[in-house]
Order: structure tokens, then sequence, then C-alpha cells
């Protein structure tokens, strides 16, 4: 089971080393970090993180709750109150021998709850790169659906990178969480 917690600098530098190629940065964070990531860079992603009160963004470790380790990082952003949506971002679950266990569902599904019985949004969506199919896997078993394609949307050295668009609102949610309080 996944428990989510703040994302703090007590942090950076497990993410730091888990972020430890240019393709890997650029599949996790699109262009929002240049290579290498850097305890500044992230000092600036989490300005103004983690409040629920006035949410612009929450930034999370994943913790794996049978042996207390940090498997992962997850984000919700773009998050607009008038639209009730947000915008899952920047999804990894760290240590490769960690991938395929469960864990991204585990993540996600977190992410969800919040977004939907916390923050009471209507939608969620988010943006997969078109060759990662375990991510893409993870997300329609998660209940996201595919809303289309943006192609070639990302250059990294010489190939372009299509993007997969995906999102799912708050009744498809309810639909298959039904003790869900997600309602407003």
């Amino acid at each position: 089971m996944i428990k989510l917690e703040p994302f703090t600098p007590a942090d950076f530098s497990q993410l730091i080393e888990w972020i430890n190629d240019e393709r890997l940065m650029k599949e996790w964070s699109g262009s929002l970090f240049a290579f290498p990531l850097t305890n500044d860079a992230l000092e600036w992603y989490i300005e103004g993180a983690n409040d629920l009160k006035n949410p612009d963004v929450l930034v999370y470790k994943a913790v794996d709750t049978k042996n207390g380790a940090v498997v992962g990082h997850i984000s919700l952003g773009g998050i607009s109150q008038r639209d009730r949506a947000g915008r899952i971002t920047r999804v990894l679950v760290g240590d490769a021998a960690a991938r395929g266990r469960g864990f991204c569902t585990g993540m996600i599904t977190a992410l969800l709850r919040i977004g939907f019985e916390e923050l009471h949004l209507h939608r969620i969506s988010l943006g997969v790169y078109d060759f990662n199919h375990a991510a893409i896997k993870c997300y329609l078993k998660s209940g996201f659906k595919q809303e289309g394609v943006l192609r070639d949307v990302v250059r990294h050295g010489n190939e372009y990178w299509s993007l997969v668009e995906m999102g799912i609102l708050e009744d498809e949610w309810r639909t298959l969480h039904p003790k869900s309080k997600a309602t407003v």
C-alpha cells in the first residue's frame, strides 16, 4: 500500500539519485528541469507547494507502508478551483527494481483520492509519452480514459515523442470507488 507524504528538501538527494540520465529527466519532467537535476531547481519546484487551503500544486513522495521505504514521486498541479480541475505530473517509481510491483497504481489512486475527495475536483488529467506502455497500463487500470494523442510534441536528440492525453472525471472515480466521499 502507498501513502503520500509532502516532498521536502530532505527528499531531494533521493530524487536526484533516481534521475540519473538526461532521457529519464525529459521523460519525468518534460522541459520543466534541465539535466542534471539540482537542489536549487527542486527548491524552486516546491516553493509554495502543498497548501491544501489554497492549492496550486501538491508535490509528494510515495512511501511503501509495508516497510517505510520511499518508492516514488508524484505531483498534482495546474489546480483550478474555478474549473475544479487538476493535472497529474512528474510520476516516477524511482528504483527500477520496484517497478512492475503495483506502486504506480497505488500512487495514482492515492493522488486521485486527494484530488476528488479532499479538493473536490471534477476532472484530473495527465499526459504520458506514447512509448511508456507500463505507465499507460497503470493509468488505464486506475480509471483514466485516453482522450487523444498530441503528435511529435517533444524532441529528444534526433527523435520526436508523442503525448497521450488521458483524463478521469469524478463520476468515473466514484464508480470505481463507491465508498468515496467525492461529492460537491
